[in-house]
């Protein structure tokens, strides 16, 4: 290629970012209007539904040569300055800074938002609850390790609703402020982390003390005060705190996904693409859990997450976690539930949301 026909693509370069501006600013403008609509109707100005119809009519029109998660993480950021733009937006999240519910956290709001990390998911939670953020992000469950039971206890009490879901690969680094292997001799982390990355410490750290942390970035803010001691984290995580990346890609298993979830206030349309959470408990009884699923078998209703909850004012007894297709506005979801009403002790409707993409 030529300089001059360099020069003259890098025009056509210019030519077009110039209109690209001129079209997000004029996308500002819509966006604006659209808030004053949402201010004078008391709507939320997060509505992951919408999103969610965003994206994907997005994904229909992109004929590349851009791929279609970069032009998602591109629009995350414009959709991000929009809601900047009608009001503040505050989002809580299980911190500290550079934890993987921080990345999961800004892979769904983007750069605009304002974040506030918590200690623990119970501050997160009370934030939310309290009207100190609007929306809070939390762990739920992890694809290697399970549920994350923390989250669930206050699923069971708040009047918060979940609003979406968010997928994110994990990938964990050895990072510390020493620079090999050999000098390490304690290894901090949260225990789900220790436990995604024990057959590669029995290898390559073997005796070597293991120590549990509230999150990874805790672990990574630890070792600022051990200079014998690493954490499994994240390479962001190292970048934050200033970390040397010993060892990448250090989990056993490579599919290694969590599921975030993003609580609030409110409720989402439907979509044609949705989940519902719900807790129920059954009485105690032969049978009895039997006959509450009954009727999503009948109405080919797809359970994709069933799991029993210990309820802890009383030995024994359980509540059910459940996640289905659909949403609870659909006519067979709502007979379903109707149904369900009525073989169950008590029914409690977490949220129908999005479902979350699972292309990690």
């Amino acid at each position: 290629m030529t300089r001059g026909s360099l020069k003259e693509l890098r025009d056509k370069l210019k030519n077009r970012d110039e209109k690209i501006v001129k079209l997000l600013n004029e996308r500002a403008r819509i966006s604006l209007e659209i808030g004053k609509i949402k201010k004078s109707q008391s709507l939320n100005i997060y509505d992951p539904s919408q999103e969610n119809r965003v994206y994907r009519y997005l994904n229909e029109i992109n004929e590349g040569p851009l791929m279609g998660e970069s032009l998602k993480e591109i629009f995350t950021e414009i959709l991000s300055a929009s809601k900047a733009l009608q009001a503040p937006v505050s989002v809580a999240y299980l911190g500290p800074e550079a934890s993987f519910t921080h990345a999961a956290a800004g892979s769904h709001f983007g750069k605009s938002a304002s974040f506030s990390p918590q200690s623990t998911i119970f501050d997160v939670f009370d934030r939310v609850e309290r009207r100190m953020a609007n929306w809070g992000v939390v762990p739920v469950e992890n694809s290697l390790e399970g549920t994350v039971k923390l989250t669930l206890d206050r699923l069971t009490s708040t009047p918060l609703s979940i609003l979406a879901e968010v997928f994110l690969l994990i990938n964990h680094s050895l990072i510390s402020t020493r620079n090999t292997l050999g000098e390490i001799k304690k290894v901090y982390s949260h225990p789900q982390a220790l436990a995604q990355c024990q057959e590669w410490l029995r290898k390559n750290l073997p005796g070597c003390p293991l120590h549990e942390m509230e999150s990874t970035a805790k672990a990574a803010q630890k070792v600022l005060e051990d200079d014998e001691g690493a954490a499994i984290g994240s390479n962001n995580a190292a970048s934050v705190y200033g970390l040397n990346i010993i060892s990448e890609g250090i989990e056993d298993h490579p599919s290694n996904v969590t599921r975030f979830l993003v609580i609030g206030r409110g409720e989402n349309k439907r979509t044609g693409r949705d989940k519902t959470s719900i807790f129920f408990g059954t009485r105690h009884m032969p049978g009895a859990l039997f006959h509450s699923l009954e009727s999503f078998a009948g109405k080919e209703i797809n359970l994709v997450k069933i799991e029993s909850y210990p309820i802890k004012e009383r030995m024994w007894e359980y509540l059910f976690f459940v996640d289905f297709n659909g949403h609870k506005e659909e006519e067979k979801i709502k007979e379903c539930l109707k149904e369900l009403q009525g073989q169950s002790t008590f029914v409690k409707m977490l949220g129908s949301y999005p479902m979350g993409d699972t292309k990690t």
